[in-house]
């Protein structure tokens, strides 16, 4: 094999992983984009999560006491 085909054939291995190194960059690009994104959806939804749970725990402390201690009856059946 001469100087030149080897030459050649490295040449084609070194463009073939440039190509493929800026294709995982744009790739790795795009997941940490979505990354973002959900981690701010997560924090979100925590936050709504701990408001609502804050919105219950009020209505919960409004209700009389004896309402408080009764335990819920299941459906079609009576006390």
């Amino acid at each position: 094999m001469s100087n030149q085909t080897q030459i050649d054939q490295i040449t084609e291995r070194v463009e073939r992983l440039l190509l493929r190194y800026e294709e995982l960059q744009r790739t790795n690009a795009l997941l940490s984009e979505q990354v973002n994104r959900l981690t701010e959806e997560r924090d979100s939804l925590r936050s709504r999560l701990s408001a609502a749970r804050a919105r219950v725990d009020a209505l919960i402390e409004r209700l009389p006491e004896s309402l408080g201690h009764t335990a819920p009856t299941p459906a079609g059946t009576e006390r």
